[in-house]
């Protein structure tokens, strides 16, 4: 699944990944390939990337957004 994670100032990641975890407002959540259509606010957090080769990476956040839809994640953040 491709995911892209932007800020004001720049873009944070694009890639592939195979999961991820996400401070939502209403708690923690993952978003897995094929994934229903989401669409959801983020609370200042971190998001925690599994990289299809396992690979595990974080990214502090302020507020945000996210929108899921057909494999692709786009990620709307402040910065922290």
């Amino acid at each position: 699944m491709h995911l892209e994670i932007v800020t004001p100032d720049s873009k944070l990641f694009e890639g592939e990944v195979r999961l991820m975890q996400l401070p939502g407002a209403s708690g923690s959540f993952e978003i897995l390939r094929n994934h229903a259509s989401i669409i959801s606010i983020l609370n200042e957090g971190v998001i925690r990337v599994i990289s299809n080769e396992g690979e595990e990476t974080t990214f502090e956040i302020g507020a945000g957004i996210v929108e899921c839809t057909e494999n692709k994640v786009i990620i709307l953040a402040e910065n922290r």
